[in-house]
Order: C-alpha cells, then sequence, then structure tokens
C-alpha cells in the first residue's frame, strides 16, 4: 500500500476540482474538500492540514508538516509554486489587541477577525517554518529564505528574508526559460513522457 490516496480514495473525498496526477499523503488533513480544488500533478505531503477555501495550480509541491487555513477569503497558489515544510499560510486571523476576544470557540460576535485572501504567484518558493500573513500577495518569482515572517507583498523576483521579510536581492528570471523547455517537452497530463 502506497502512503498516499488512489485516484479513486481522491476522487471520493469530495474536491471541488481534482486534477490529474495529484498526489495527497493519507496522513494530510483535509477539512471542507468541497472548497478545494487542485491542478495537475500536486503533491501535499504528510502532516498537511488543507482548510477552507483553497486553490492550487499545477506542478505545486506542498511539503509535510505545512498548514494552510483558507477560511471564506481563500489561498491561492499559482502554478510552479513551492512550499517547505512547517509553513503556516493564514487568511484568517484573530484580533490581539485584547478589545476582542479569540478562538474558534467564541461566537463571532465578540470578536474581530481580519480576513483577507492570500495569493502564492507562479514559481514563488518559501523556505522551511516561514509564516504568511492575512492579505499577502506573493508576486511572481518572490523567494524567501527559512524563518520569514511574510506581512506584506514583496517584489516580483526578489529574494527575501527575516521578522519581517525584508528584500535581500534580486532572483534570477533562468527558470521561465526553463519552463518554456520544460512545458514543449512534456504533455501537460504526465510530466515522465516526453511529447513524440
Amino acid at each position: 500500500m502506497t502512503s498516499f490516496y488512489t485516484e479513486e480514495e481522491l476522487k471520493g473525498l469530495g474536491f471541488r476540482h481534482i486534477g490529474n496526477g495529484v498526489c495527497i499523503s493519507r496522513k494530510a488533513s483535509i477539512y471542507g474538500a468541497q472548497n478545494i480544488s487542485l491542478g495537475d500533478h500536486v503533491r501535499i505531503d504528510d502532516f498537511c492540514i488543507l482548510s477552507g477555501r483553497i486553490e492550487i495550480g499545477s506542478y505545486v509541491h506542498v511539503a509535510a508538516y505545512t498548514a494552510l487555513y483558507g477560511g471564506s477569503d481563500g489561498i491561492f497558489i499559482e502554478d510552479f509554486a513551492n512550499l517547505s515544510s512547517r509553513i503556516c499560510v493564514y487568511s484568517v486571523s484573530d484580533d490581539y489587541s485584547g478589545q476582542t476576544m479569540t478562538n474558534p470557540m467564541v461566537p463571532d460576535e465578540y470578536k474581530a477577525v481580519e480576513s483577507a485572501p492570500v495569493h502564492i504567484r507562479r514559481h514563488v518558493i518559501v523556505g522551511s517554518t516561514s509564516v504568511i500573513l492575512p492579505g499577502v500577495d506573493l508576486k511572481e518569482g518572490s523567494a524567501f529564505g527559512s524563518f520569514s515572517f511574510i506581512n506584506r507583498d514583496p517584489e516580483p523576483w526578489s529574494m527575501n528574508a527575516g521578522i519581517p521579510a525584508r528584500k535581500i536581492k534580486e532572483r534570477s528570471r533562468d527558470l521561465l526559460e526553463l519552463e518554456k523547455q520544460f512545458t514543449a517537452l512534456y504533455k501537460s497530463n504526465s510530466p515522465a513522457e516526453p511529447v513524440a
């Protein structure tokens, strides 16, 4: 037995949409599959949490222990993005000021929850143990070192790190040429089978 769900099992989980070549660990926790769309060739590893509205493109990896809390506004991950292990992405957050109560066991009228969509664009890579807050738009090609605290939009094709994350240098766009070669060589439904 494999540690990933079979194609038939994945269909039975009730995802809003599921593409070809999707690998999801049996040890991942999925809440509200009807609000989750997955493109082609998506891999979600052990002990990940997917909750709320989530839309993931194609050729995306979500590594072990990563949590995606989409709430109602959602998390949108575009093609070729990569989330390393132990990342937390929040589209919802409690008010920490002390003026309201917090936690999901308290009725909404006693809380002030911040909610805003999170966008993770094409070719973004986020290092292990990073945190992404509501409303952030990770621009195309931006990269983040491990332990980054991401609370604002980065520049496209920038390398960032720190608490809070700040730009440290430009990132090469050479991988765009590699993407062209990759998509020209391989069929969209099978990355292991070259086009004749």
